[in-house]
């Protein structure tokens, strides 16, 4: 398997090697498992597509009084997590150091929320599917999506939703954007921070290609009729907001998805802190 060459600030920035003693596969679970447990969420292992994928979502749904934020389940799908060591060595467990996309679901002030991990996340690699492919080139493979999709529908199945917002941070915006175009009951994609046309991101970062990763922005045509709001930070470097703005340009005039610049925050600051108020913004 040819290994891309990945920009090294890219790299660091997302798989924290820059910041003193990389915690072990196991410790980055056990956190994750820790603030999920302090608020009454539970984990689950979701074989869908020949992966074994970790979901967390709340011991009991809401679901008591109905009404719009009840019958929609907010889907949250994990970035890349620890997908390099340096520019050139893949990380040997892809399990983030920081959930991003899970502290965003836990921040969400109202309705039904689940999260999803990418394959080999919290799994440990000997795992079904595990291949470091799946964190690196293939990272948005044809497999993978499809694994991402069926793991969605028993999230929504278990939740007694009617209805989807799906929600991606980073690398996990791209995932989110692929599902969505593939299915009927997305009213809503929202991505923070996210890859969501890795072409334009390869080539702004002169890297290797993803080989064999599909494309989010290839599914413009078949997310014409879906609502979509993709928050970039000002000040973020690995995925600055040229990267939306050129996916939002593969759609129609006048219909192209909503970018939403927020000029202080980066890539990964400060979009926890600043979750609750974004998404009352969103609307129903």
């Amino acid at each position: 398997m040819k290994i891309p060459r990945v920009l090294p600030a890219v790299s660091l920035a997302l798989c924290l090697a820059a910041c003193g003693a990389l915690p072990s596969a196991a410790e980055r679970r056990e956190a994750a498992q820790a603030l999920a447990s302090q608020h009454g969420w539970q984990q689950e292992r979701i074989a869908a597509g020949g992966f074994d994928l970790v979901a967390w979502r709340p011991a009991r749904y809401a679901g008591s009084a109905p009404g719009a934020d009840d019958e929609r389940l907010t889907v949250y799908i994990e970035g890349d997590g620890l997908a390099w060591l340096n520019s050139s060595q893949p990380s040997d467990d892809p399990t983030p150091g920081n959930a991003m996309a899970l502290k965003l679901a836990l921040a969400q002030p109202r309705g039904n929320a689940a999260y999803l991990a990418r394959p080999c996340q919290f799994t440990g690699t000997a795992a079904a599917g595990c291949d470091p492919a799946y964190w690196t080139g293939r990272r948005f493979a044809e497999e993978v999506v499809a694994a991402t999709d069926q793991a969605i529908g028993i999230l929504k199945r278990q939740a007694g939703a009617r209805r989807l917002a799906l929600v991606g941070y980073s690398g996990g915006g791209g995932i989110a954007a692929l599902v969505a175009a593939r299915r009927r009951d997305v009213d809503l994609l929202v991505t923070v921070a996210g890859n969501l046309d890795h072409r334009a991101w390869t080539a702004l970062h002169h890297v290797s290609p993803l080989t064999g990763s599909l494309n989010p922005a290839d599914a413009a045509d078949r997310l014409l009729q879906v609502r979509q709001r993709h928050f970039v930070g000002g000040k973020d470097a690995v995925m600055p907001v040229a990267i939306a703005t050129a996916y939002a340009e593969r759609y129609p005039p006048g219909q192209r998805p909503e970018v939403r610049l927020e000029p202080g925050f980066d890539h990964r600051c400060c979009w926890v802190e600043a979750w609750p108020g974004l998404w009352r913004g969103l609307g129903d």
